[in-house]
């Protein structure tokens, strides 16, 4: 990949899901309403893991030029959200790919499994969409982003390719 691309695909990641999360509407499931931007936003977290591969701890910068951009970009109700409940996992998805010291697969799915909820709590309840049956649905979803890097890595790990 060329330098800077992780952290270009991160910041214009959180960007897009904060505008899509404006213009796509919620859908009814299990009793709740259901942001369906949301079943891309686990891509978010790895992403941000690949641009701290690249830019290291500056990443921090990425992800508030991130959330200054969609400030612009969409309602500031939603921008506020994001950046909150992003600088907050994010910091918690920072520490675990930080300082656990396992292979890049493993760090990227304890990263998200522990960032992901606390991130979907803050940003639903911010909102006004917060109940605990959309953080179960929205947790999910985003998981499925990390569950699906996580078995590309671990595979590449496995076959002894570089990821």
């Amino acid at each position: 990949m060329p330098k800077g691309f992780w952290t270009t695909a991160y910041i214009a990641a959180v960007v897009a899901i904060n505008w899509l999360f404006v213009v796509v509407p919620m859908v009814p499931i299990l009793g709740t309403m259901f942001p369906p931007v949301m079943l891309v936003v686990g891509f978010v977290f790895v992403f941000r893991d690949f641009a701290q591969r690249e830019i290291g701890h500056w990443v921090v910068i990425a992800m508030l030029a991130a959330g200054g951009i969609s400030y612009f970009m969409s309602a500031p109700v939603v921008a506020v959200a994001s950046v909150t409940a992003f600088l907050i996992s994010e910091a918690i998805d920072w520490a675990v790919y930080t300082f656990t010291r396992k292979p890049l697969s493993q760090r990227i799915l304890f990263s998200s499994a522990v960032a992901v909820p606390v991130d979907t709590i803050v940003f639903l309840h911010m909102v006004g969409f917060f109940d605990w049956t959309a953080v179960a649905l929205v947790s999910a979803a985003k998981m499925l982003g990390a569950f699906g890097f996580w078995v590309v890595l671990r595979n590449r790990e496995a076959t002894g390719v570089a990821a």
